[in-house]
């Protein structure tokens, strides 16, 4: 039996940018990567209509991005439109959808153009990713880090400092975080893990999955809602909170010393009382799903 092989094409243009292509049953795909050099803390923008959005630390300093457009055609392609700016450590690239384009039906398969952005920064920097219909990962970043897909699932890893995930569909795991996080999505499991400071945690559909580490300080009250899942919190030993936890349609089960514990009625659908020495506000909301508190 014969092979058949993808072409490819590789193009390099000095240090700052390099260019490949690939054909294949599945379409035509174009890869080409901008690198940035920044003296400071880089503040970057990434914009994709339609893709997945991967981001990683490095050790060097410079920023790199690797934009991956895949469509029916080689036109198709070259009509995504690319633009990369920078203005000293600020960093913005946009890639936008082409007009007028069909779907094109390989073998087994239905393609829509799509652009994947694949990028190495410093450990220390901001960061604003959007995409309009992908997921999103990110590991080991620290600073101002705002994540946001019209659909697709969030995945961050070991980062810290102001955290902002939003995602209209999809499940969202934070893992290993030190700081503050806001964190939201309408349709999709969460689990968060790690040292917030500051918390609010919202799914409009989906279980939730709350662990404390050992030495987490409530910076702020702390807000955990469900519109229809369960919801599970891991709490240290020497954890102190106020809390107020209530579900609509469900349990209450506590492993914690809850002093002063009080429940509305009883079927245990409400529980308030003082974590520890008490302190900021845990509240725990869901309309439909049970609560547990355990120790973690």
């Amino acid at each position: 039996m014969r092979s058949v092989l993808p072409a490819i094409v590789c193009v390099s243009a000095a240090s700052l940018c390099s260019a490949c292509v690939v054909v294949d049953s599945q379409g035509h795909i174009s890869r080409e990567e901008k690198r940035f050099q920044v003296t400071g803390t880089p503040d970057l923008r990434l914009t994709t209509f339609d893709g997945a959005i991967d981001v990683r630390a490095g050790e060097g300093r410079d920023v790199v991005v690797e934009i991956e457009k895949r469509g029916a055609s080689k036109e198709t392609v070259e009509r995504l439109q690319v633009d990369a700016t920078q203005d000293g450590n600020r960093i913005q690239v946009d890639v936008k959808r082409p007009a007028g384009d069909a779907p094109f039906f390989g073998i087994g398969h239905h393609i829509s153009p799509t652009a994947r952005l694949i990028v190495t920064m410093p450990r220390r920097g901001n960061i604003v990713a959007r995409s309009g219909d992908g997921s999103i990962r990110i590991d080991a970043v620290h600073g101002r880090v705002e994540l946001r897909t019209g659909d697709g699932s969030i995945r961050a890893h070991e980062i810290g400092g102001q955290v902002v995930l939003d995602t209209n569909d999809g499940s969202v795991v934070l893992d290993g975080v030190d700081g503050d996080v806001d964190l939201t999505t309408g349709d999709g499991s969460v689990t968060v893990s790690g040292k917030p400071g500051a918390l609010r945690v919202k799914t409009g559909d989906g279980s939730i999955t709350l662990r404390a580490d050992a030495g987490t300080v409530m910076k702020d009250d702390w807000s955990v809602t469900s519109g229809d899942g369960g919801v599970t919190v891991y709490l240290p030993p020497d954890f102190a909170a106020d809390l107020d936890a209530h579900t609509g349609d469900g349990a209450i089960r506590s492993d914690l010393d809850v002093t002063g514990g009080t429940s509305d009625d009883r079927e245990r659908r409400s529980l308030r009382g003082r974590l520890g020495a008490g302190g900021k506000v845990l509240k725990i909301r869901t309309s439909d799903g049970s609560i547990r508190l355990k120790s973690g």
